[in-house]
């Protein structure tokens, strides 16, 4: 018997007709035996390709690169057996068009699906009753465990009306709504909307916001955007530097983090603003709110380069050495205009080394004799005790948290730094060296790692550069030797003079270069989650890694612990970022109307302009009210009740999470959603601006049952 991707159940019965079905059937068939036979034709190819020799220069790029394809092809096709079809859509003219998580052919060239980021596939998702964009109707199926267990048929003309199974345009959607969650966020590829398409679909350049109220799908948008434009603009992966994706917390990664592998592209760095640098997973909340709120107004970037700067100070008297050659000036100008020249864009770390070598060759030409090799001069001159002691304390090498815990230690260098700090601001951010870092701290160490360096990798660079030296040197000498008695007639051993035969002499010896750092860019587009939490000065440290200034910025003025008083274009462009395009999503898909009705006044009351979006559907289960004491009771009635699905405590730090009930703070939970929320004193959070948008966010994670205990 031939296999059957339909498999529904009885009370399906109308839709499971073979008029209706048996075109899919056959359709779906072949796309199985085709992802069979591309599975085993990739896996062939790809080890036939990582048998050949690596080969030099582009033939060794060609070779990666097609290794990289074929193991991303490989990867798709075997995540996905014949459920990488989401569906179909019927033109008015020429037969059905089946979309896919990626593009599909057969042997004979027969275009099977087609790849739900090409313009081909728009209408699938962008097609409306009122704009039907060409297609009569569309199909979209609901996949359990690699079969079909229900479909919709949506009639967008009225031609579409005929043979259709189901023709209600939401249907499909709305069911998925009501669908349990688990710890990672739910397929969706097949069941995005319209108004969510169009902002996907975006092209890259500038700041692209997708600003909507709680449940409006804005990860949503913001994920299938990213593999968007992966696809449509390849340059972000092959020139560009790639793309980074910022999360509010570790728990908002783990519950996305398998999207974007699912929409075919595993190249998306994660991370939270804490991961950007070391000092990230240890750092602490800072405990006084003004010195974290003084903090986030000022502008690291200039602080750190004054700091900088004030290390770098060029010596006040000229110097006189006395060499084995001849007697050497360094003046008090060439001092001051070797240091002014140092390269702006280098750090001061990388810039040190630039201009010590700008002073030897200053000293070398001075030797003058043509019989002195000029590496043996630098060679004394690297070890001379008095120029080398006088640079080192003109031009120190430093540690980027050396120089930070300077800056908040000494008032002194502070107003250096910030010449606009009042007396008392001075006194406010004093901090001692022993202090554990805050996370207000953190985009200061950040500028201070792209503006000091990290003196590390300077010195481990120092010895790479000293093996290659001392390599050279040896195979200097054994060349001299070996032509020095190459008796041959065509004195074949002379061409060991040519550079090329010292590389290829020298091997692999020398120490490779220290691993850069993954997250420290530059990126071609970053994409921010939970934007509206994000400082003046956070918002620096993703700026600083994308020069290209395309961003994808999601968030949610109302969601603002802090408070977000002025609009989004006001707030990009104080940081540096001018293309600025405003999109909006109104319609809660997540948050039943019935938590809504309770949770809408809270926040309007706090902030009346809040963006409060509409929902779309009625769980049924009104918001119900108790006593702290009956948590227990309540899951327990809720995980006996509910085989399936996920619940969330928020507001009890003393409780233990457990199998299927995890315990957040609002703060934690954003971006997350759960099938109850259990909010646990909500009073807890405060009367301000803060506490009304913890209580929001917290009430705003469930889609379908909210119990208040208070």
């Amino acid at each position: 018997m031939p296999f059957d991707p339909f498999h529904l159940p009885e009370n399906l019965s109308t839709k499971a007709t073979p008029a209706l079905l048996d075109a899919d059937r056959e359709h779906l068939r072949r796309i199985a035996d085709t992802l069979e036979e591309q599975r085993a034709e990739v896996t062939r190819r790809l080890a036939e390709v990582r048998r050949q020799r690596a080969g030099f220069g582009d033939s060794a790029v060609d070779r990666d690169l097609e290794i990289r394809r074929l193991s991303g092809r490989l990867r798709i096709l075997q995540r996905f057996g014949i459920d990488i079809c989401l569906g179909r859509m019927t033109p008015t003219e020429g037969e059905p068009i089946y979309i896919g998580r990626t593009g599909l052919a057969a042997a004979d060239g027969t275009r099977l699906l087609v790849d739900w980021r090409t313009p081909a596939a728009e209408p699938y998702f962008a097609a409306t009753m009122e704009d039907p964009r060409g297609i009569v109707s569309r199909r979209r199926y609901r996949w359990m465990d690699g079969l079909i267990n229900d479909y919709w048929d949506e009639a967008l003309t009225p031609a579409g009306f005929d043979g259709a199974a189901s023709l209600d345009d939401q249907s499909a959607f709305i069911a998925s709504l009501g669908t349990h969650r688990t710890s990672r966020m739910r397929d969706v590829l097949a069941t995005i909307q319209a108004d969510q398409d169009a902002i996907i679909r975006t092209p890259s350049p500038g700041a692209l916001v997708v600003d909507g109220g709680p449940g409006t799908g804005k990860t949503v948008v913001a994920l299938h955007r990213a593999a968007q434009l992966l696809y449509a603009e390849p340059r972000l992966t092959q020139s560009a530097g790639g793309m980074l994706l910022v999360g509010p917390n570790a728990h908002y990664l783990a519950y996305v983090e398998d999207v974007l592998p699912s929409l075919g592209e595993d190249t998306v760095r994660l991370c939270t603003l804490r991961d950007l640098v070391p000092e990230g997973a240890t750092a602490v909340d800072e405990p006084d709110a003004r010195v974290a709120s003084r903090k986030a107004s000022l502008s690291p970037d200039l602080m750190l380069d004054a700091a900088a700067r004030s290390f770098e100070r060029p010596p006040q008297h000229a110097m006189r050495l006395e060499s084995p050659w001849a007697d050497l000036w360094l003046s008090r100008q060439e001092w001051v205009e070797v240091f002014a020249a140092a390269d702006p864009a280098a750090s001061h770390n990388e810039a040190r080394d630039d201009v010590w070598e700008e002073l030897l060759e200053i000293l070398v030409d001075q030797v003058g004799d043509e019989e002195v090799p000029p590496h043996a001069i630098r060679r004394w001159l690297r070890q001379d005790d008095e120029l080398t002691g006088t640079f080192v304390r003109a031009w120190p090498l430093l540690s980027p948290t050396t120089v930070v815990e300077r800056m908040w230690s000494s008032p002194d260098l502070l107003r250096k730094c910030a010449p606009g700090l009042s007396a008392d601001d001075v006194a406010l951010l004093h901090r001692e060296g022993t202090a554990p870092w805050t996370t207000a701290d953190l985009p200061f160490l950040d500028a201070a790692r792209r503006r000091i360096g990290d003196p590390e990798s300077v010195r481990e660079e120092h010895r790479r550069q000293a093996v290659i030296a001392s390599a050279q040197e040896q195979i200097s000498h054994v060349v001299d030797h070996l032509i020095e008695d190459d008796d041959s007639e065509m004195k074949v051993m002379s061409i060991l003079r040519g550079q090329d035969a010292r590389n290829v002499l020298l091997g692999v010896d020398a120490p490779p270069a220290l691993t850069p750092d993954a997250l420290a860019g530059p990126f071609g587009h970053i994409v921010v989650d939970e934007a509206q939490e994000l400082t003046d000065a956070e918002w620096r440290m993703l700026v600083a890694r994308c020069p290209s200034r395309s961003f994808t910025v999601v968030g949610d003025r109302a969601q603002a612990r802090q408070g977000f008083t002025e609009t989004w274009e006001e707030r990009l462009m104080r940081i540096g970022l001018r293309d600025v395009r405003i999109t909006h999503l109104g319609v809660n898909y997540r948050t039943p109307a019935e938590v809504m009705a309770t949770a809408a006044p809270l926040v309007l009351a706090a902030i009346p302009d809040a963006n409060v979006p509409t929902s779309v559907r009625e769980s049924g289960v009104p918001v119900r009210f108790g006593e702290a004491s009956s948590l227990p009771e309540v899951l327990h009635t809720w995980l006996d009740a509910h085989p399936d699905g996920v619940a969330c405590v928020i507001g009890d730090p003393g409780f233990a999470p457990r199998e299927r009930v995890r315990s957040l703070t609002p703060e934690g939970a954003k971006g997350l959603e759960f099938d109850l929320v259990a909010l646990v004193r909500p009073e807890q959070f405060g009367d301000d601006v803060t506490g009304a948008v913890d209580r929001y966010v917290a009430m705003t994670r469930t889609t379908r049952e909210l119990v208040i205990l208070r």
